[in-house]
Formats: C-alpha cells, sequence, structure tokens
C-alpha cells in the first residue's frame, strides 16, 4: 500500500455524510442520481511549484499546484508551502497515481497561468515572463466521495475535504479514470 503525504483534511467523514446526504440539496441529489449507498476518500497528487510572474513591469510569486494524475483540474493555490502541521502521512490504495513529469507539469502550470492572466484582461499583458521552479516532493489533495445509485449504475459527489467544497465534472474524472484503470497490484 503506498505511503502518500496529504494536507490534512478540514471535513471528517461523518461531515461528509451529512453535506452530502442532508438538506433540500442532499433530497435533490437523492432524487436525481439516487440513495446515497456508500462513501470513502480518495486522494489527487498534487506538485507544488514556485510560479514567478512578471507583468507590466511588476513581479509576484505565487505558490501554486497542478494536479500530476491528469493535470486536468485548476491550479490549487496555497499562501505558503504547507508545513507539517497542515500535513498527513497516511497508507492508502485510494490514490491517483502521478501520470505527469516534472517537465509537462511546468508547462501546464506556465500555460494554465498564462491564460488566468490574460482572463484578467488581454491588454494588461505587456512583457509577460512565468517561471515556475518545481517544489519537491508530491502532496495529494484529500477528498469524500459518496457513492450513489439504484440497480447497477452508480453515480457520485465528491467533496473537497480541505476547502469543504463540491466539486464536477473535472474531478470526477479524475476518479473514474483511477476506478475504471485495471488492477495491477495498485489499487
Amino acid at each position: 500500500m503506498p505511503r502518500i503525504r496529504s494536507l490534512r483534511p478540514n471535513v471528517t467523514r461523518d461531515e461528509a455524510l451529512e453535506l452530502i446526504s442532508s438538506g433540500l440539496s442532499g433530497a435533490l441529489r437523492t432524487a436525481v442520481v439516487g440513495p446515497l449507498r456508500s462513501i470513502g476518500d480518495f486522494h489527487i497528487p498534487f506538485r507544488l511549484f514556485q510560479v514567478e510572474i512578471t507583468n507590466a513591469g511588476r513581479s509576484e510569486s505565487r505558490i501554486l499546484g497542478i494536479d500530476v494524475a491528469a493535470g486536468l483540474l485548476d491550479l490549487y493555490h496555497f499562501e505558503r508551502v504547507p508545513n507539517d502541521t497542515q500535513v498527513v502521512s497516511l497508507d492508502t490504495r485510494n490514490c491517483a497515481p502521478a501520470a505527469l513529469d516534472d517537465a509537462r507539469a511546468s508547462e501546464l502550470v506556465v500555460e494554465k497561468v498564462r491564460r488566468m492572466i490574460f482572463r484578467q484582461g488581454f491588454f494588461r499583458m505587456r512583457d509577460l515572463k512565468i517561471n515556475a521552479t518545481v517544489i519537491p516532493g508530491d502532496l495529494h489533495i484529500p477528498y469524500w466521495v459518496g457513492f450513489h445509485g439504484n440497480g447497477e449504475r452508480a453515480r457520485v459527489s465528491v467533496i473537497d475535504a480541505v476547502r469543504r467544497r463540491f466539486e464536477g465534472a473535472k474531478v470526477k474524472r479524475v476518479l473514474e479514470n483511477w476506478l475504471m484503470t485495471p488492477v495491477s497490484g495498485g489499487h
């Protein structure tokens, strides 16, 4: 079983159960996708980068993480590199494998940051330079996954266990890809 470093979750299993199944949104979710059958944890590996951005003569530095399972997810923003009190080490099979090397992950970070700046205003871009330097040691982000359904078809709802928010199609795609990968002694 792999040992991973994960951000410490801010949502317990019981809180995730409550978030998924209670209230009007829980009733609506049950009506649309079926009753909640089980819940489990899932971890997605992220690689952190120190990103230096120079634009229009101004420089700024950010700590950003990109999922290295597929490179599909939005960048994860950090105030600073998480310290030992914000990280836990655990043994789990419920984690997607890292599929991107440092070079590809760096390319994607730069591309996503460029798009982010572009969306803020094309005319604000002048002499844009973006440099991404990898911070060693992947960090996993924990999620709670609710499995719903009637009969043989299962649907999922996913909660980011750090930010306490429901996730959409991109995280579900990473999860489904992992679930559909044939077992070869891995998970």
